[in-house]
């Protein structure tokens, strides 16, 4: 439900991967006026921004230019961007007959930033999973903080590694 609620936000924005610090993202992307977001922190050089179409362009040229390895990520959506509102009141009604129950396998959420009964998983936790920024480094922190010294990536393009590396 919630791929099929994004597809409506196709081909009008975009996301790119800046191997930046986040606050070093956010000035980069102020000039733009809110047309860009910052939609994944990944680690500490590992910085995704989201946003309009020809701005994530524009930045991800201007970063090239200045020898910064910026790269369009490959979607013509932006996830975690303001893009998102446009879909909020579908979400919540598409999501709102998922009921979540507590699970056994601990959560823990880029969300909010700590652990989460998954029974609070509903769907406005899910439009907020869309539309706020991913805090994924936080959560890495958190983590190897409790302890936790085995990430394991289960994906055909692990993305995620690099931040994970960098944060530990």
């Amino acid at each position: 439900l919630r791929s099929r609620a994004v597809g409506v936000l196709a081909g009008r924005g975009g996301m790119a991967s800046v191997p930046l610090p986040v606050d070093e993202a956010r000035v980069r992307i102020a000039s733009w006026g809110g047309r860009l977001s910052v939609a994944a922190v990944n680690g500490p050089l590992s910085t995704v921004v989201s946003g309009d179409a020809d701005a994530v362009t524009e930045l991800v040229d201007g970063c090239v230019g200045e020898g910064v390895r910026a790269r369009v990520i490959e979607v013509d959506y932006a996830s975690h961007s303001s893009h998102v509102e446009e879909i909020r009141e579908r979400l919540l009604s598409d999501l709102a007959g998922v009921v979540p129950v507590s699970g056994s396998v601990p959560f823990f959420s880029t969300v909010t930033g700590g652990w989460l009964d998954t029974e609070s998983l509903d769907a406005g936790y899910w439009y907020r999973n869309l539309r706020e920024t991913v805090e994924f480094g936080k959560a890495t922190e958190v983590l190897l903080g409790e302890g936790f010294r085995f990430f394991i990536e289960a994906s055909p393009h692990p993305v995620l590694t690099f931040g994970v590396q960098q944060t530990a």
